[in-house]
């Protein structure tokens, strides 16, 4: 069972809702579990809304998902004339995040006991610049940032997930999810 969806939406704030439910639902009818569709929603909104904060206001954007064995692949493209991923991936912004994750008191010597996101959890004293980055590999197995080259030069977002799925998913009734084979192999 291979499902594949393509979207173009502009860019505008009521387009991410949108996006979401198509993608969710469309998970859920395939029986994939729930903490999993969860995770997949999270991850794709953070990427829509970095399209609302940075893409160019004129301009649509697109969303990709597909489903082909027990892999969901989800691109979004915008056409913001690109940023700099290696500079929010390695700058000053992932570190001062990572050591806010690591030290939870502000002390310098004690782990914080929470996750990103809890309660309790040091989520204010992360910089503002590459949450949603860090939100979206911590829900993702793979996350990648490519520039769009080009003359509607931007930025693609490239977000895969292992599926975990229902007890009673449609996919695996039917035998469609092969733990061997890779996504988009074409193989059976």
């Amino acid at each position: 069972m291979e499902i594949k969806l393509g979207l173009s939406l502009p860019r505008d704030k009521i387009s991410i809702p949108l996006v979401r439910r198509i993608c969710t639902q469309s998970l859920s009818a395939l029986g994939v579990s729930q903490s999993c569709i969860d995770d997949v929603e999270l991850a794709l909104t953070e990427a829509c809304a970095n399209v609302l904060l940075h893409a160019l206001a004129d301009d649509d954007y697109e969303v990709s998902v597909g489903v082909d064995n027990q892999v969901a692949v989800i691109e979004v493209v915008d056409h913001g004339g690109g940023f700099n991923a290696t500079e929010i991936l390695d700058g000053e912004g992932i570190r001062a995040a990572a050591a806010a994750l690591a030290d939870g008191d502000g002390d310098g010597a004690n782990p914080s006991p929470h996750p990103i996101g809890s309660a309790v959890g040091p989520i204010e004293t992360l910089p503002e610049q590459g949450r949603g980055i860090l939100l979206m590999r911590a829900l993702m197995d793979s996350v990648r940032f490519d520039a769009v080259e080009g003359p509607h030069r931007g930025t693609r977002v490239h977000l895969e997930k292992l599926l975990t799925w229902n007890d009673r998913s449609p996919a695996v009734r039917l035998g469609s999810t092969h733990p061997e084979r890779g996504p988009w192999s074409g193989g059976g």
